[in-house]
């Protein structure tokens, strides 16, 4: 990874670290400190230094802004966990099972207050209305994709189009936000504030297609979490609407089987419908699809007003993320 990152990444922590949410009650702030101490790549207010450093010398002094969007990203975060009943995040307890979910909801919405606060005390006020309206708009369409996401558990078939305009709402618009964000913290030039914000929509999309992907094929000692968890959760991944569009006669017959099934041995199953995918060919479609998303990404970058070699930085950072996850 760039040094400059590496540099930037430990300055954000640095400040998180630094960061005063709240005392009193430390049963509503406590539970603020802990998740956003968890770490994990503080992707988004890179993208918004990374987005900065593009036309501006000192991405650094952007740092106290760019921390509200992951604020932000962990409010999301604490609220999915208790909507998803998951018990670990990053390989530690959910707040909501560490407390309990009446405090994890609570603290979650100071989390959401306090982002706003600080892009109040930390954006130019020149610039603070439409930063507001954009931040307005994506924090919307975050909801709407979680909405989307727990319909779709109720649908039997989920097209295409509908799977990817829930995972732009529900993950790549905040990529597209945090990119957006630094270039209107930097510079006026509209047009390619809009190709900052498409390129981390693009990305975002092209993310969450490799982490369907990886969900069923990763390395278990690498990944992190369980593999085949989405097959045992029947979640509808790319892969599986993909899956339910094209398998026929004995394929289609042994997938639903293994959908309607309540009871079965995960290995068993996670094993089963793996070879089914791998019969349709599943993998190579998904990695065309993400692969697609990605060059998209890289063709909105190339066609930014900056620098080639600061456009290098975010090329090699997308670049990274991409074959660190394979």
């Amino acid at each position: 990874m760039n040094a400059s990152i590496k540099e930037y990444i430990v300055s954000i922590n640095s400040a998180i670290e630094k960061e005063n949410f709240g005392e009193q009650p430390k049963e509503l702030y406590e539970p603020i400190r802990y998740i956003m101490s968890l770490g994990g790549k503080r992707m988004r207010p890179l993208l918004t230094m990374l987005a900065y450093q593009l036309y501006h010398p000192e991405p650094k002094e952007i740092i106290p802004a760019a921390v509200s969007v992951e604020v932000f990203h962990n409010f999301t975060l604490m609220h999915d966990d208790i909507m998803d009943n998951a018990p670990l995040r990053r390989g530690k307890e959910t707040v909501h099972e560490k407390w309990n979910s009446p405090v994890a909801i609570l603290s979650g919405d100071v989390m959401l207050v306090k982002a706003y606060q600080q892009l109040i005390e930390y954006c130019p006020a020149d610039k603070l209305k439409v930063i507001l309206e954009k931040f307005n708009q994506c924090a919307i369409e975050v909801c709407e994709g979680q909405q989307i996401d727990m319909n779709f558990e109720e649908e039997d078939i989920v097209q295409e189009k509908e799977y990817i305009n829930m995972i732009r709402l529900k993950t790549a618009v905040l990529l597209g936000f945090s990119l957006e964000f630094g270039g209107i913290l930097a510079m006026d030039n509209v047009a390619d504030q809009a190709l900052l914000y498409q390129m981390g929509v693009n990305a975002g999309i092209g993310f969450q297609l490799m982490d369907d992907l990886l969900d069923v094929y990763a390395d278990q000692d690498k990944f992190g979490k369980q593999v085949g968890g989405d097959i045992i959760a029947n979640k509808k991944t790319y892969l599986l609407i993909k899956a339910k569009e094209l398998a026929q006669g004995e394929n289609k017959v042994e997938l639903n089987d293994w959908l309607q099934k309540e009871e079965f041995d995960k290995n068993e199953k996670v094993l089963a419908v793996r070879k089914i995918y791998d019969e349709l060919k599943i993998k190579e479609l998904t990695e065309r699809k993400m692969n697609e998303y990605f060059e998209k990404a890289f063709q909105n970058l190339s066609d930014l007003e900056a620098v080639d070699e600061k456009k290098e930085i975010i090329k090699e950072f997308f670049t990274y993320l991409i074959n660190r996850e394979q």
